[in-house]
């Protein structure tokens, strides 16, 4: 057949529909087999969508269209394949060797470049980058296939592009400043599937379970003197560092393991109980906020728990994490304290039972023994779903954790 229809295919067990984010190739344009047409958004990632032949490509979708699996995206002519070789081979013919070599000159490959699919086109991650920094995509030179514009090109892009076009404006605004001090500007912009589906389920959370906060607070001046104690030595053997998320991770994990209706889910009638603790930690993308999961923490050092948190967080970074690495998880924590947060009601990740908010760690004083003494202090949040936990046990968990972070060598001890 020479028409071969491209169809979007089955991603996960949990993914029933895609947003086209972007084509990757011009409409027409004659495309090679395995090559990357165009980019899917799902709930959970970015996935590039290659061709499953080569010709001419028709497309049947437009960017920013919702298709649901199986949905048509586009067609490929097979039978226009064989007319793209004709043009890539009339330059290296022995006519065209003369005349190049008499000119010397390096404009010629560059022209070649510029006929590229990809040329001047960025990746998702790498078009925010570019618009946070203020940088024109085509003052960029992309290093990915084709000459695409990778994240790394835009995190290396000089923003000093950016007051070039305000350089030469800068004498408008002083003649018209005081009448354009004020904008009533706009823009209309379609969320993302990610932020779509965040904030799904966010409603979701808040209108079909009992949700309540329970607080404390820790004093983390043994937990801090431990990690600077051994630090150096931990790197030194591991090659990373010990962070706050494997510590509380590992207390969680620990107490979880005693509290098991903490670990627990709701499915219909019935309570799931897990004899393990995968711990969901939440990162922060430029797409969204996603919650890989840690597998059975309740067994790991910690030196494996800061190690696996340290690969799943550069996965979500780069939008490469599968669907596998997506789900699952018995139990979340998020730590708004990394943007300063002092205290906040964190939101279950269904179908979990809790979730523990960190916060930021502040100098204060505290009366330590009848007597005011300066502590870095941090409040804890305990999200919990009280259908399945009551408040007593949101508490007894909340002091359990506290009393392991006050005291990481009866952590360390296991006891």
């Amino acid at each position: 057949m020479p028409i071969v229809e491209m169809k979007v295919p089955v991603i996960g067990e949990s993914v029933t529909e895609v947003t086209l984010s972007q084509w990757l190739v011009q409409e027409g344009d004659i495309v090679e087999i395995d090559q990357s047409i165009c980019e899917f958004e799902s709930d959970k990632a970015t996935l590039e969508f290659p061709a499953e032949a080569a010709g001419k490509i028709s497309f049947k979708a437009n960017e920013d269209d919702d298709l649901e699996i199986g949905a048509l995206v586009a067609t490929i002519d097979t039978d226009a394949a064989g007319s793209a070789p004709a043009p890539k081979e009339a330059a290296p013919a022995e006519e065209k060797k003369a005349p190049a070599a008499k000119e010397e000159t390096p404009d010629s490959a560059p022209a070649a470049k510029s006929e590229s699919y990809a040329t001047g086109h960025a990746s998702p991650a790498a078009a925010k980058i570019l618009s946070e920094k203020g940088v024109d995509a085509s003052s960029v030179s992309g290093s990915g296939r084709d000459g695409r514009i990778t994240k790394e090109d835009a995190q290396n892009a000089s923003a000093a592009a950016k007051p070039a076009a305000p350089a030469k404006a800068a004498p408008a605004p002083k003649a018209s400043a005081p009448s354009g001090t004020f904008s009533r500007e706009e823009r209309r912009e379609k969320m993302s599937r990610m932020r779509r589906t965040i904030a799904k389920r966010l409603v979701s959370a808040k209108n079909n379970t009992a949700m309540l906060t329970t607080f404390n607070e820790v004093d983390l001046s043994n937990l801090m003197a431990m990690r600077k104690q051994y630090q150096e030595k931990f790197v030194e053997r591991y090659g990373v560092k010990l962070g706050f998320m494997s510590l509380f991770s590992k207390a969680c994990a620990t107490v979880l393991m005693e509290m098991p209706d903490v670990n627990a889910f709701i499915d219909g009638d019935h309570l799931i109980y897990h004899d393990y603790a995968d711990i969901s930690v939440a990162v922060s993308t430029p797409t969204g906020l996603v919650v890989p999961p840690i597998h059975n923490v309740e067994s790991l050092n910690f030196a494996e728990i800061e190690l696996a948190i340290k690969a799943v967080a550069k996965k979500a970074r780069e939008g490469s994490l599968t669907m596998d690495e997506m789900t699952g998880g018995t139990f979340t924590i998020t730590n708004g304290g990394v943007f300063g947060s002092m205290l906040s009601t964190p939101i279950l990740n269904e179908p979990q039972s809790a979730i523990l908010g960190m916060h930021n760690i502040i100098q204060r004083p505290v009366a330590v023994n009848g007597e005011v003494k300066i502590r870095p202090m941090m409040y804890l949040a305990l999200s919990y779903d009280h259908r399945v936990i009551d408040g007593s046990s949101a508490v007894t968990f909340l002091v359990k954790v506290k009393n392991l972070l006050e005291d990481p060598t009866a952590m360390l001890l296991g006891i």
